[in-house]
């Protein structure tokens, strides 16, 4: 192999890991959850904090939550999407963890295409109390 071959596969090389690279990140995600946002809104006392970071590459979510002063004890959290501020959508990942306990840590694996709609701001993120089945306070995930 001559010397301007190699030096061609060499920077080829570097050039192909500074691309994949560019795609691979940890992007901060951050919500604030309260009654304003649910769909339709509710009057509540209850408020909370969601970050987040997605590992671009590897598809993790890793996300901490803070709440306090619902109606009653979460009966079930969820990631929805895809929807807009405003929009009701399907569950995208439950939290399965009994009780619902503040903080709240967690982590899930998304696929290429949530990770896409939640990095888009696509993602909400809803906590449920039995006064309120369909969610008592919820905030739209957006990055930070």
């Amino acid at each position: 192999m001559t010397f301007s071959a190699v030096r061609f596969v060499a920077t080829t090389g570097v050039l192909a890991l500074a691309s994949l690279h560019a795609y691979a990140a940890k992007v901060q995600l951050k919500a604030e959850l309260t009654g304003a946002q649910e769909v339709p809104s509710k009057d509540v006392a209850g408020k909370g904090t969601l970050t987040a970071t997605l590992d671009t590459e590897s598809g993790e979510l890793t996300y901490h939550v803070t709440f306090s002063g619902l109606t009653g004890p979460v009966t079930a959290a969820h990631f929805h999407g895809p929807a807009a501020e405003g929009v009701n959508a399907k569950p995208q990942v439950p939290v399965k963890v009994n009780p619902i306990e503040s903080p709240l840590d967690g982590t899930a694996q998304i696929t290429p295409e949530q990770g896409k709609d939640l990095v888009e701001g696509k993602w909400y993120f809803n906590l449920h109390t039995a006064a309120n089945p369909g969610g008592e306070i919820r905030g739209q995930v957006l990055k930070q």
